[in-house]
């Protein structure tokens, strides 16, 4: 069993950011501490929602708690999402250092939930660029989609050739890119790419309809089996390919993730 540092949103209904990485990675045998940036009712999509954001000072002391409690010396690895603010990002860069400095070897893995297709940008201007200059740097995975890789990076994402270019001319020491086109117009690419070795593709097929929270899973996943007596990248991203499909299909055209029924059914 390994302990996570969570930090994303939350929703009482539904299966994304925190929602969905939670169960996920208790599903796997691992312990979270979870720290919401924002609580919603539900995803913002739907036709109401209310919630409000969590101050940055608020968890501040929530870490100051932990840290405290000696229960931050433990932790293996750091994943961050949903970050509303530069200065929710500002206390999640300051949560990774805390954790580095005792746990030098924790993985830091950083979903930077930027936007999406065909929506675009769909977070503050201001906090997605603190996210890509003062987290990204920081981080040991950046688990992303092709919007948020061509964003990141300022380049043209149109193929997995490019997000294999772009994730290596940035020096991203390891890139999970989802969501890319391929030349099968009913495939879509999800690629692992680390430095100059052959990048990883696994292709699934494309759906009309998804609900929300297929990044959230998909990052949560690969962590999880990740820190499976610290397995290879390459299997960690095939398990999770595949437990991210098997949630979908599950999850038929509902409004939701139907992620509770399939815990159960996670390769592990």
């Amino acid at each position: 069993m390994a302990r996570v540092l969570a930090i994303s949103s939350q929703v009482a209904r539904g299966a994304i950011g925190l929602s969905a990485a939670v169960p996920a990675l208790q599903a796997l045998g691992h312990e979270v501490i979870a720290l919401p940036t924002i609580l919603l009712s539900n995803h913002p999509g739907h036709a109401r929602f209310a919630g409000e954001r969590v101050a940055p000072e608020l968890l501040e002391r929530m870490l100051d708690a932990l840290t405290a409690n000696g229960w931050l010396e433990s932790i293996d690895a750091i994943l961050t999402g949903y970050l509303p603010s530069p200065e929710h990002v500002s206390f999640a860069r300051g949560a990774v250092e805390r954790v580095k400095r005792t746990r030098p070897r924790a993985i830091f893995v950083c979903d930077p939930v930027l936007g999406d297709d065909p929506k675009g940008l769909y977070i503050a201007r201001d906090a997605a660029e603190a996210i890509r200059d003062r987290l990204v740097p920081l981080a040991d995975v950046v688990k992303m989609n092709r919007f948020e890789c061509g964003w990141l990076s300022g380049e043209t994402v149109a193929t997995v050739e490019d997000a294999c270019r772009v994730a290596v001319t940035h020096h991203w020491p390891t890139a999970i890119v989802t969501s890319v086109p391929t030349e099968q117009a009913d495939l879509l690419g999800n690629v692992l790419i680390e430095g100059p070795a052959p990048a990883i593709q696994l292709d699934v097929a494309r759906h009309d309809r998804v609900a929300n929270g297929t990044g959230d899973l998909m990052g949560a996943l690969w962590l999880g089996y990740k820190l499976w007596d610290r397995t290879t990248n390459a299997i960690a991203f095939e398990r999770a390919v595949n437990g991210v499909e098997m949630v979908v299909a599950r999850s038929g055209g509902a409004d939701e993730l139907e992620l509770v029924g399939c815990l159960r059914q996670l390769d592990r």
